[in-house]
């Protein structure tokens, strides 16, 4: 399968996500008490609900996105040239809204797929999900309700490793290690996308670089599983958020 996958007909995503207030104090009795619910399971040691609301952002229910990097391979001469484009904000539904159009305009036609890593535990349902509750429509290759499996174009790099074994969860980072590739995570990781988020003034745009690096990342992971060559630094190209 991996031989025969056209990487020209792939979205590469990843996402960035944070709870939905700053603080566990901000949220109203009724979430409150969803939240306490929730958060009984990753408690230890009598830990308090209010304490692990640093870990909300990944649940779709009580997380929102800010920041969705895509990036695609586009031909330039006998080079790829691998162009970027961010979606992010603090206006949730406004760049899901963009990213729906991008969808629905350009790979909604069989045989194209979106690519993440651990994408069908994370990435994919939090879009579905987040796309459900602002009240829009899903872009078709996101609805997967009724589809038979060969029907359903996403590709989960993760997946891919695991070679049917379900035991463990391998990082983008090890991977990328693993390949000998430079880490995403060199200036920040997943753990501080929620404080910097609602701590530093630009914070945003170190989150969108941060997520625009994972897809850099998923894109080279990729290339070395199908046996292809590496992309160059002079071969990104970065588009601008309009």
């Amino acid at each position: 399968m991996l031989d025969r996958l056209k990487l020209e007909h792939i979205l590469f995503l990843d996402i960035e996500t944070v709870p939905q207030h700053e603080s566990y104090d901000q949220m109203d009795e009724r979430w409150k008490q969803l939240w306490d619910k929730k958060s009984l399971r990753l408690a230890k040691d009598g830990e308090d609900s209010a304490n692990l609301y640093d870990r909300a952002g990944i649940y779709a229910e009580f997380g929102k996105i800010v920041c969705i990097s895509v990036g695609y391979l586009n031909k330039k001469g006998k080079d790829w040239n691998f162009r970027i484009k961010s979606f992010y904000g603090k206006n949730e539904k406004k760049l899901l809204e963009e990213f729906c159009d991008l969808l629905n305009s350009n790979f909604s036609d069989s045989g194209k797929s979106l690519c993440a890593h651990n994408g069908k535990e994370f990435d994919f349902p939090y879009l579905g999900r987040r796309i459900l509750i602002n009240g829009l429509k899903l872009p078709y290759i996101l609805d997967l309700a009724g589809k038979k499996p060969w029907e359903v174009s996403l590709l989960d790099t993760m997946e891919l490793w695991k070679f049917g074994d379900y035991k463990s969860f391998t990082s983008l980072d090890l991977l990328s290690a693993s390949f000998d590739l430079p880490s995403p995570k060199d200036d920040m990781d997943g753990s501080m996308v929620y404080p910097v988020f609602y701590k530093e003034k630009n914070g945003l745009e170190k989150i969108k670089t941060y997520c625009e690096k994972d897809i850099i990342t998923l894109l080279r992971v990729l290339l070395k599983m199908t046996g292809n060559e590496d992309i160059e630094e002079t071969n990104i190209v970065y588009l601008s958020k309009e």
